[in-house]
């Protein structure tokens, strides 16, 4: 099975990869972060996509997003720390098979693996629990201009980044504070960050 490992932290991605490679029949490919990982995809056809979900360049959500819209035939494993209500939704509606804590131990991660190909959905029961809370309120043009507030990036450069006139990016900055109820950008993107939806 041809995997592909996306994960920021080095010292996380190359244990597993180790252990995947100990454990079965995989054949690993590391990227560091999300958009090695979106080169890679768009280069080589994998199996599986295993992935962080708090990434720079993409997150592991925008990359099952990606694989979801390309109709690619890989399957994706999430993993993380952060048991956030949000992430679970989201990661379901990108197609997510597979949702785990990093916590679990590699026995679960292999199951979990195997699961997904064989065309099952695994989401730790703990995660799911926490799913069931709030509602994201956000649009992706909202989500996508307060991660870029959330590094400090001006409205111009947010409208650069994405494509459009500063005037929308006030608007959708304007909107996320609104739907928020939070006191200006940094705190929308906090609240956000905070509940998993960005």
């Amino acid at each position: 099975m041809n995997i592909l490992l996306a994960e920021d932290q080095a010292m996380v991605r190359t244990a597993l990869a180790c252990l995947l490679r100990l454990e079965g029949d995989f054949t690993v490919t590391e990227a560091a972060d999300g958009q090695a990982a979106l080169k890679l995809l768009k280069q080589t056809p994998f199996d599986l996509l295993l992935s962080d979900i708090e990434m720079p360049g993409q997150t592991g959500i925008e990359l099952a997003q990606y694989i979801q819209q390309q109709k690619l035939a890989t399957k994706v494993v999430m993993i993380t720390t952060f048991g956030r209500a949000g992430y679970v939704k989201r990661a379901i509606d990108a197609g997510v098979g597979g949702f785990l804590l990093k916590d679990a131990p590699v026995e679960e991660l292999i199951h979990a693996i195997n699961q997904v190909m064989a065309g099952k959905r695994v989401i730790d029961s703990e995660l799911l629990l926490n799913s069931l809370g709030d509602q994201d309120p956000l649009s992706d043009k909202e989500r996508q201009a307060l991660r870029l507030a959330a590094e400090g990036k001006s409205t111009h450069d947010i409208a650069a980044a994405l494509y459009i006139a500063e005037g929308t990016a006030r608007n959708y900055l304007s909107e996320a504070i609104s739907k928020l109820n939070a006191m200006n950008r940094i705190d929308a993107a906090r609240i956000a960050r905070q509940k998993g939806w960005l």
